[in-house]
């Protein structure tokens, strides 16, 4: 079984940044698009980043397109995103996400895996 375990939240400052981890474990996914999501208090979970197996491609939610890079290591088997110029709006848990496929998709129903979360509050 796929195992996505999310790491790095914290509480920053606006303007401030942080990065996020998410270790897979249990199969090796470099030939799965991964992706990022977040879901603030009272919000749908909403797509935030997605990236290819390969790591070439990738693709961003207009809201943090410039702030957020997604990248991976799959070396290590990890995902990861770069989060810059933090807002009180991306305030969220933040979910890590899979599946085998090599569409990027933007919803969560694309995705077989999930992670546990990991909790960004930003101040302002």
């Amino acid at each position: 079984q796929v195992q996505l375990a999310e790491s790095g939240g914290g509480l920053v400052q606006a303007g401030d940044s942080l990065r996020l981890s998410c270790a897979a474990s249990g199969r090796t996914l470099s030939t799965y698009v991964m992706a990022w999501f977040r879901q603030a208090p009272g919000k749908e979970r909403e797509f935030a980043a997605a990236i290819s197996g390969s790591g070439d491609v990738a693709n961003y939610a207009n809201s943090v397109t410039g702030r957020f890079t997604i990248s991976r290591d799959n070396g290590k088997n990890t995902l990861y995103l770069q989060m810059n110029s933090l807002k009180p709006e991306d305030t969220a848990v933040y979910y890590c996400a899979a599946t085998p496929t090599r569409t990027l998709g933007i919803g969560t129903s694309q995705y077989n895996y999930w992670g546990q979360g990991t909790q960004v509050t930003v101040s302002s």
